[in-house]
């Protein structure tokens, strides 16, 4: 039996394509009215494992007040400068792709990718993520931290299922 760990993308985006102001507000968001968690619950039971950049935790750290949100999940923290472990996450600087390909290897559940926009880019220039779940907030903010940099090639797609909760559209994507 081969083992169907996949690396996922959830997350949010602003109407224009922006998963955060230049200043790495969230506020735009949290304007919406959604339904419910919008979801949220029942992708974070699907993973056990979360990566994310160093930025995107100090963020976390700073908006969460010191609580980190997933106590229960193993974390990893793609950093240049912090190392080893602390109560909640390891601290990794080591190649991402060859760090991506050991996890899914690893027997459990899926692999969520929090962000941010540098690590995104990376993981999708890599082709390192197998789905994509993208929450569509139906506000223009005009600039900011874009979901999508530029690349140099396509990355094919199929549209798996539309979900809509409230003012949210959530787009489920596989990789093709």
């Amino acid at each position: 039996m081969t083992n169907k760990r996949k690396i996922v993308l959830f997350i949010a985006e602003s109407l224009d394509g922006y998963i955060a102001t230049k200043d790495d507000s969230l506020e735009w968001l949290f304007k919406v009215e959604g339904e419910g968690d919008n979801g949220y619950s029942e992708f974070y039971e699907t993973v056990d494992t979360i990566l994310m950049g160093k930025r995107t935790y100090d963020w976390l750290i700073e908006a969460e007040n010191e609580n980190f949100p997933y106590k229960n999940k193993e974390c990893y923290v793609f950093s240049r400068t912090s190392k080893g472990k602390n109560e909640n996450v390891e601290f990794v600087n080591e190649d991402i792709k060859s760090f991506a390909d050991k996890l899914k290897k690893i027997p459990g559940k899926n692999i969520w990718v929090v962000g941010g926009g540098e690590l995104l880019h990376y993981f999708i220039k890599e082709k390192l993520i197998d789905e994509f779940i993208i929450t569509i907030a139906p506000t223009i903010i005009g600039s900011g931290i874009p979901l999508f940099k530029e690349i140099d090639f396509e990355y094919e797609l199929v549209l798996k299922d539309v979900r809509r909760f409230n003012q949210f559209a959530t787009l489920y994507y596989e990789l093709k």
